[in-house]
């Protein structure tokens, strides 16, 4: 009989010339985990693979493995509550009740994602922002000083919606959650975003899932040299209720993409997909579906 050790190195030696076929082969990292008959990779997306990924394991990672921890270079001391894995030179940082994945050629996090559950905290926002003290110093900004000329240290996961923990507030400030967003449009269309979601994970348990778009032009990123990242041109996020409905906006890193303007930003799913190249883990209707308008935020609702 194969031992289960056996059949694991026979199904993660396969040949090059096999990889393509190999289910989060090259970018992806990876298996991670099986959901269902669906592969999870190590770069959080799905992979796009038909085989049934309990059989093709058969039975070895049907839950996520424990990540092993790379070792910080950087001073500091650990927080709790953080595991850090890596592939190439991503850095997926799993914090309390968020997941960033880092890019350390960019400095930069280049996605994001959490659960919005039902807000039972009211831990106080941080006031500072901080490196990470766990993450090497070549994948981080230069400094976390504020970037000036009109920008804001904007959150991609935002303190409010992690008030359940000191712990979890405290990493949203570090520096790997952050990236220089105009001051109208963090104030403005993505606040929007986060209001709406403040408000309906009261309503349901919410996915929450988002990242950067580059672009290229060159010309806006002024903060190079003092913070060693690039300006992104736009954002886009997606919310999913437990009933499977699903909202995304692509929202541009703009002055005018002030509040009123959100939903001007509308889009499918699947445009997302088709201009970052993610595998986002929505099916059916809810791929393609393009609301008329943003969910309304309810009157009466909390958003502090």
């Amino acid at each position: 009989m194969i031992s289960k050790l056996a059949l694991l190195i026979a199904l993660t030696g396969c040949a090059t010339t096999q990889a393509a076929s190999t289910p989060c082969s090259g970018k992806k990292g990876g298996i991670s985990h099986c959901e269902g008959s669906r592969f999870v990779c190590n770069d959080g997306s799905y992979s796009a693979s038909t085989k049934d990924c309990a059989a093709y394991l058969g039975g070895l990672i049907d839950t996520p493995q424990k990540p092993t921890p790379i070792l910080s270079d950087t001073p500091g001391k650990a927080t709790t509550g953080q595991t850090i894995t890596r592939s190439g030179n991503i850095l997926k940082l799993d914090y309390e009740g968020f997941t960033i994945w880092l890019d350390c050629k960019e400095r930069a996090p280049i996605k994001f994602r959490y659960n919005a559950q039902h807000d039972t905290g009211s831990e106080p926002r941080a006031s500072d922002f901080e490196l990470d003290p766990n993450v090497p110093k070549e994948c981080q900004q230069l400094s976390a000083k504020s970037y000036g000329n009109g920008y804001d240290r904007g959150h991609q996961v935002p303190a409010n919606h992690l008030d359940f923990s000191a712990t979890a507030i405290k990493q949203s400030n570090y520096m790997t959650n952050i990236l220089p967003q105009t001051s109208q449009m963090n104030r403005g269309a993505w606040l929007h975003t986060e209001e709406i979601i403040e408000c309906y994970r009261d309503i349901d348990e919410l996915l929450v899932l988002g990242g950067v778009i580059w672009g290229n032009n060159p010309a806006d990123d002024y903060f190079l040299q003092s913070h060693g990242v690039k300006t992104p041109d736009a954002f886009w996020k997606v919310v999913v209720r437990g009933n499977g409905d699903a909202i995304a906006w692509i929202v541009p890193n703009t002055k005018d993409a002030t509040m009123s303007k959100l939903d001007n930003y509308i889009v499918t799913v699947a445009d997302i997909e088709k201009q970052t190249g993610e595998s986002l883990p929505i099916t059916g209707d809810a791929r393609t579906k393009k609301p008329q308008a943003s969910w309304l935020v309810p009157i009466g609702c909390n958003k502090s």
